[in-house]
């Protein structure tokens, strides 16, 4: 039923906008316009192969390891009480069944602890 009406939906839209053609174009290398389709294909592969696979990968993950900054900083108390303030009320609590208006109503004391929990957990590197 629901893909039905999505299908009602998408054939609505394309009527009211009418007959649009597409056609597959890309530039090559020598700044020509392409449109037959095993040499789109060939240079979108060859595009990707040239930005996606990384060589040295070894080298790079022994660099990170070896940094002495941390790749990510650890959370500041601004955005944990950022995050507080973003919460909705009125919704469904998560898995620790605690809701949102708890928390927004704990101001500073359930945010510092908030803020503690998530640096200490960060820093250890294990979930409690």
């Amino acid at each position: 039923m629901i893909r039905n009406i999505r299908d009602l939906y998408r054939d609505t839209c394309d009527f009211k906008k009418g007959y649009q053609p597409r056609t597959n174009m890309v530039w090559d290398n020598m700044g020509d316009l392409v449109t037959d389709s095993h040499i789109i294909l060939a240079k979108w592969r060859n595009h990707f192969s040239q930005h996606l696979n990384v060589h040295g990968v070894i080298d790079v993950r022994q660099t990170e390891i070896h940094t002495a900054q941390p790749v990510v900083p650890q959370l500041s108390a601004h955005e944990v009480d950022m995050a507080i303030k973003k919460l909705k009320r009125h919704k469904s609590p998560g898995v620790d069944q605690i809701p949102a208006e708890v928390i927004k109503a704990g101001d500073r004391t359930i945010s510092s602890e908030i803020h503690k929990f998530i640096n200490s957990t960060w820093n250890k590197e294990e979930l409690l």
